[in-house]
């Protein structure tokens, strides 16, 4: 094996202990890389796993409860549109009447799905005006909409 270095101007060939010296200090570098390499990929292998099984274990503890809600109207609003929303998030459901339509003097029996103790339950007529309760979800409810509530129509 050749190897060839500049100095001061002129060309000198390496002795061959020293090309081999710095050949093995080399493959040695690399043994070393390859090996850290192999416990770093081991780490992250063990991360991903427990950031894999973190949401299966918090799904275990928060148990999903079921409950039922009659939605009784008796005011003169039609009701076009459920959602539900858990009470410590600010994301609705998508609506729940799938373009039903819940008439004046009707009413709509609806199946929840509970993470926590309550969920809100939120109606909305024809001009976009909302009414909205909040549901336990220790047991069936119901919830009588009248003319005496207040739509928020903001």
């Amino acid at each position: 094996m050749r190897t060839d270095f500049y100095h001061g101007g002129g060309r000198r060939e390496l002795p061959p202990t020293l090309s081999q010296s710095v050949l093995k200090r080399i493959m040695n570098m690399r043994n070393a890389f390859a090996r850290h390499d192999s416990y770093g990929l081991i780490i992250i292998l063990g991360l991903l796993l427990v950031c894999a099984a973190v949401p299966q274990w918090s799904s275990a503890r928060s148990l999903k409860t079921s409950t039922s809600v009659n939605i009784v109207n008796n005011s003169n609003w039609e009701i076009r549109h459920v959602y539900l929303q858990p009470t410590d998030q600010d994301i609705w459901s998508t609506d729940q009447l799938n373009g039903s339509v819940v008439a004046p003097g009707a009413s709509f029996t609806l199946s929840v799905a509970c993470d926590g103790q309550s969920t809100k339950v939120i109606t909305e007529d024809k001009d976009g005006c909302f009414l909205n309760t909040t549901i336990s979800c220790d047991g069936n409810a119901t919830w009588t909409i009248t003319n005496n509530l207040t739509p928020d129509c903001d």
